[in-house]
């Protein structure tokens, strides 16, 4: 039997003594952040300690306000709050804060001192209210044993970022750190590998930009003994914690071991500028270059010199406010123009309410000192759409793989190998991947495709990491595979093989019609396959994607398949 849940709803659950989950869940995908982009739906996890004195850490955002506020009732009296512990703050959260400040005269609100100011901007009249945690040795004694500790672990996109753990019950609060955007009916995570998809991409769109502040938090938190670790988002940690320490710590490795890497500096009034930075920071991370991301409202001036002396290329986005960049800005641009070589590439974006002289500000003042700008600067008014996330990514990619162009340009070429020579003979049909998902369509030139199963009838496919086809290609997403035919191949192989750019249309002149499930079918191809992903592996610097056709047609029974013919394993 199906069961059908309502869009949002609050499930509730024990877990630990005298503690209980309160998972806000969207069976929908939640808009405006590109790590919700598997569209899987997402929970926000609160959670209620209630011993002599009741701690609610982690109020939901306020679309979530109304349902969480009548769950809650029903389990606690709401006047027996004593403290409200934020692992970070936001807008959203900001608004539920507002509600049950107003509601809870005399509760009191725990945060890190980066949170509390933040709190001046948002929420003015809770100042008085708030106990800001100034180190490790503050603590909250609830009584019953229930003490809690608290640890930073700020990184650039949340600042005021902040774990609590109790020390009796050994649950580790761990805020954005070690979630999933998820939504189920599990409260915990019951396998690994089924969760690991999930987890990573998380990772790659939250953290990776920050692995130098990741592995700092890592250090911290693996120092307390656990029974669960409790995240803002998806799955209670209940058996996998060892494997997610884990893994965060070698793709933050992987992250920092990349050869180039690129300077991200950004200011953010509201979250536009921030999130614009996520997915410019995901497109270079997925071009496999990596990124030291700077928020430069609480970056000191060394930190900011240091990453752009460092880096291949900088780039820095800023929200205007009253006409004027911040100040935070204003200052790191400085450290940038008295740091950066000329040689360094540039980028320039932001968010604006109603004008945007921030970024003009940043064009003219890199221009006129003689840096080259990569791209035309990103320019969003109010909050960024899903294309233009996708934009973002894109320009990101393309941002990291010219100046991976360039560098080894530089560098001497060695004649390819025997046995790159070899798996150069390796032959796959030539075949064109269209994807069609919301208002973002794209397509590949793929070589690298070969039948995997008879039953299901089932094939793999090898997509660059690069590939900006690549985000629309996860379980349970939909594709087509057009194969192409020898001698027919020419026009349409130089058409996807030329460089798009970001947003570009990759089906103009091209004569097509949509399939079923809304990816184009080429009109010249001789076949056609309608196909859905069941898995995908990250094998080196692409992942293998095995996927079920489950619709297909020949549409030219004459013609033969063509094939891709190399003389080398070492490129396409």
């Amino acid at each position: 039997m199906t069961t059908t849940h309502s869009p949002r709803d609050v499930q509730v659950f024990p877990i630990a003594a005298q503690t209980m989950a309160m998972r806000s869940r969207s069976w929908n995908r939640l808009r405006f952040e590109i790590e919700y982009a598997l569209e899987r739906g997402t929970t926000a996890n609160s959670y209620v300690i209630s011993a002599d004195k009741t701690a609610l850490i982690d109020p939901p955002g306020e679309s979530f306000l109304d349902r969480f506020l009548t769950e809650l009732t029903r389990h606690i009296d709401l006047y027996q709050i004593t403290y409200i512990v934020l692992g970070h703050i936001n807008p959203n959260r900001a608004a539920t804060l507002k509600i049950l400040l107003q509601r809870l005269p005399d509760v009191t609100v725990v945060c890190s001192n980066p949170a509390a100011l933040a709190l001046k901007d948002l929420l003015p009249d809770a100042s008085p209210r708030v106990r800001v945690i100034r180190s490790g040795d503050d603590e909250l004694d609830l009584g019953q044993g229930h003490r809690l500790q608290f640890i930073p672990i700020p990184t650039p996109r949340w600042p005021g970022g902040l774990a609590t753990y109790d020390t009796y019950t050994q649950v580790l609060y761990t805020d954005k750190f070690f979630g999933a955007h998820l939504c189920g009916d599990d409260v915990y995570d019951l396998g690994w590998d089924e969760l690991l998809e999930d987890r990573r991409y998380y990772f790659d769109c939250l953290m990776a930009p920050s692995a130098r502040q990741v592995m700092t938090v890592l250090d911290r938190l693996e120092a307390f003994p656990l029974r669960v670790m409790a995240p803002g988002h998806g799955p209670i940690v209940l058996y996998g914690a060892r494997e997610l320490f884990q893994s965060y710590r070698q793709w933050s490795v992987a992250q920092k071991g990349q050869e180039y890497s690129v300077a991200l500096i950004y200011a953010s009034a509201y979250g536009n500028t921030a999130t614009m930075a996520q997915a410019l920071a995901r497109g270079i991370t997925k071009a496999e270059m990596a990124v030291e991301a700077i928020n430069a409202e609480q970056a000191d001036p060394e930190e900011i010199r240091t990453a752009v002396e460092k880096s291949a290329g900088f780039l820095i986005g800023s929200p205007t406010l009253g006409g004027h960049a911040p100040t935070q800005i204003q200052t790191a641009l400085g450290i940038v123009l008295s740091t950066a070589s000329k040689t360094q590439p540039a980028g320039v974006f932001g968010s604006f309410g109603w004008s945007g002289e921030a970024i003009d500000l940043l064009e003219a003042k890199l221009k006129d000192a003689g840096y080259t700008l990569a791209f035309e600067p990103l320019r969003v008014k109010f909050k960024p759409t899903d294309v233009t996330l996708k934009y973002c990514e894109e320009v990101g990619t393309d941002f990291a793989q010219s100046l991976k162009k360039t560098k080894r340009a530089k560098q001497p070429r060695t004649p390819a190998s025997s046995v790159e020579q070899a798996v150069g003979r390796l032959v796959g049909s030539l075949s064109v991947v269209t994807a069609y998902q919301g208002e973002v369509a794209s397509a590949m030139l793929a070589s690298w495709v070969a039948q995997a199963t008879f039953n299901p009838p089932g094939f793999t496919i090898a997509v660059a990491k690069d590939r900006a086809i690549e985000s629309l290609l996860y379980p349970g997403n939909a594709f087509v595979l057009n194969l192409l035919a020898e001698g027919k191949h020419i026009g349409p192989m130089k058409h996807f093989l030329k460089p798009f750019g970001p947003g570009e249309d990759r089906f103009a002149g091209i004569d097509t019609k949509p399939a079923a499930n809304g990816a184009p079918v080429l009109q010249d191809a001789i076949a056609c396959l309608e196909c859905r992903v069941e898995k995908r592996m990250e094998c080196g610097d692409h992942w293998v994607v095995y996927a079920i056709a489950t619709a297909g047609q020949v549409l030219d029974p004459e013609a033969k398949t063509a094939v891709h013919q190399r003389k080398s394993g070492r490129h396409y």
